[in-house]
């Protein structure tokens, strides 16, 4: 949910912080207040196209900041988590543009691109207003939002398809590597009868190339080496050198061995240091004896080096890209010398797997249609509380057919809109071509009230769903409201006392003049200034007391209808 939003110099707001709640919020003000501000920076915040026009008047930049609350497996957390941005269910957007033009956009104080941006927002915020976007007009949208309510049983079938559109893709791999013409088969049997043969030949083992460099390495620094070791045999085996020195000291001790325990200790490690000296004397020796520069050694590593620098230059980065890359030759090496009955062999499997493609696309089509039909009868139903009392709502269903199988997507074959009518006599019609503003904005109340969960959505946010309204039908749009807010956040801007009656958290909206200055100003609401507010929307005065029981009269049926849906 949006739990905090931070405005500074946007339009007519110099700095303005808000804390939303939990539930029903709602913002209510005179006309000209400012309460379109408050959701044009929402709006801005979230990825709208920014304006210079925003930019409060003598100041050079506006900057506006949301803070989410979400689940830290919800959509928007995972959307985040591909991006590399941190989460742990808090979510910080801040969003600042300038005079010149500049924008700067952060997300837990990471930049992003602006449609880095609408990628996570889309999964927190439904804004809908009289002539914002709306989740649903987007047909693309439609058949995600059909199958968050067909749910499990079609995510299984989903999982099915997955798996056959997998077999399918090999398949037609293969057979693509059959195409051509029996020239060119040819011609490619021989480039991979060469590339196959190249690599077997080099018979390339494991760890061997680690093995050359180190014979290399040698064979370059030989005469180093050779110099080396025959010094350090010279300071241990030479006239005067350590080893003479050890059987000296050893000759010494043995003399008074006799004498005293520590004394014949000493003596025995002298004994052993010379017997130790003595054998590495000796490995030394032999060692300067094999030391010898073999030129044929040299060039047979080098040419060795050379062919496996080849292999990998045309096949792999290492001994196990280039076995996979062997392997991928002899399979389409084995495939094109039997192509003809390879060809017949694959594409009957092709057809196979297309048979069982559209049957899996067929028990979609039917698990959506039967979870439409009732999705269909629910919305209509609302819609008749709403004051819609004709209304129609079908979903259209694309026909296909089995030959369209191999077009199919993870969803299937199924290309669906949604369709409406509000009036007797007159059939339905896709939502974006007839849908009035008024009839959209109880349209997408009804769907809300049945869909609350299906999207993921945290916050919506209305814009005067209310216009055009009153009486009865907007006691039951408060009620409808109620209903969302159990699990949804809401957060809407309302003149109807009866929506204010039903808010878990009112603010007022309002404008001032300071210091020749005009200024709007938003101020949360405690239940006594509620009920004044109330009484405002109403049409009564300060102290009327008719207006007065009457706003109290609601604030008690509002109470009563959330205690009974709770």
């Amino acid at each position: 949910m949006l739990s905090r939003l931070t405005i500074k110099n946007v339009a007519l707001i110099d700095e303005a912080e808000i804390e939303f709640g939990e539930g029903l919020n709602v913002l209510s003000g005179e006309t000209g207040a400012g309460k379109s501000v408050i959701l044009d920076s929402v709006n801005f915040v979230l990825g709208a196209k920014a304006d210079r026009s925003m930019i409060r008047y003598g100041e050079a930049e506006c900057m506006v900041k949301a803070e989410f609350s979400v689940p830290e497996n919800g959509r928007a957390a995972r959307a985040l988590r591909e991006m590399d941005i941190e989460t742990e269910g808090d979510i910080i957007i801040s969003r600042r543009f300038g005079e010149s033009g500049k924008n700067s956009i952060k997300i837990n104080g990471c930049t992003v691109t602006a449609g880095m941006l609408r990628t996570v927002t889309d999964c927190l915020v439904d804004v809908h207003g009289q002539s914002e976007h709306f989740f649903l007009l987007k047909e693309s949208n439609q058949l995600r939002t059909l199958d968050g309510v067909a749910g499990a049983p079609l995510k299984a079938e989903k999982e099915k398809l997955g798996a056959l559109l997998k077999a399918l893709a090999d398949v037609k791999e293969r057979i693509a590597l059959i195409g051509g013409n029996e020239q060119e088969r040819g011609r490619r049997l021989d480039i991979l009868d060469f590339q196959i043969r190249e690599i077997e030949n080099v018979g390339l083992k494991e760890g061997e190339e680690e093995e050359l460099l180190a014979r290399r390495n040698k064979i370059n620094h030989l005469e180093k080496i050779i110099s080396s070791v025959r010094e350090a045999s010279e300071f241990l085996s030479g006239d005067g050198g350590a080893l003479d020195g050890l059987r000296g000291a050893k000759r010494a001790m043995g003399q008074i061995a006799g004498l005293d325990a520590e004394y014949e200790e000493i003596s025995g490690r002298l004994e052993s240091l010379a017997l130790d000296a003595d054998d590495l004397a000796a490995t030394l020796s032999d060692l300067g004896e094999g030391l010898y520069f073999d030129e044929e050694e040299a060039q047979a590593t080098e040419n060795r080096l050379e062919e496996i620098r080849s292999l990998k230059r045309k096949y792999g980065a290492d001994k196990a890209e280039i076995d996979g890359y062997l392997q991928k030759c002899r399979e389409e090496y084995e495939l094109l010398s039997d192509s003809e009955g390879k060809y017949a062999e694959l594409t009957a499997e092709r057809e196979k797997l297309g048979k069982k493609i559209y049957a899996a696309c067929r028990k979609m089509t039917d698990i959506r249609r039967q979870a439409g039909e009732g999705f269909c009868r629910r919305v209509t139903e609302e819609l008749k509380t709403l004051n819609i009392a004709h209304a129609r709502f079908e979903i259209r269903f694309a026909p296909y057919a089995e030959g369209d199988a191999e077009r199919a997507t993870g969803n299937g074959l199924d290309e669906i809109c949604f369709l409406f009518s509000a009036n007797a006599g007159e059939p339905p019609k896709p939502l974006s071509k007839i849908i009035s503003g008024g009839e959209m904005s109880r349209f997408m109340l009804a769907i809300k009230t049945q869909l609350s969960d299906v999207n993921e959505i945290s916050t919506y946010i209305f814009d005067e769903i209310d216009a055009g309204i009153s009486g009865k039908t907007a006691k039951v749009v408060g009620e409808k409201f109620a209903q969302i807010a159990k699990h949804t956040q809401i957060i809407a801007v309302s003149h109807l006392a009866q929506i204010a009656a039903m808010s878990d958290r009112e603010f007022l909206i309002e404008k001032r003049e300071e210091s020749g200055k005009t200024y709007t100003r938003v101020c949360a609401l405690g239940e006594e200034e509620k009920k004044g507010e109330i009484v405002r929307l109403l049409g009564g005065g300060e102290g009327e007391e008719f207006a007065l029981k009457h706003a109290e009269e609601l604030l008690r049926q509002a109470k009563q209808y959330k205690q009974s849906i709770n």
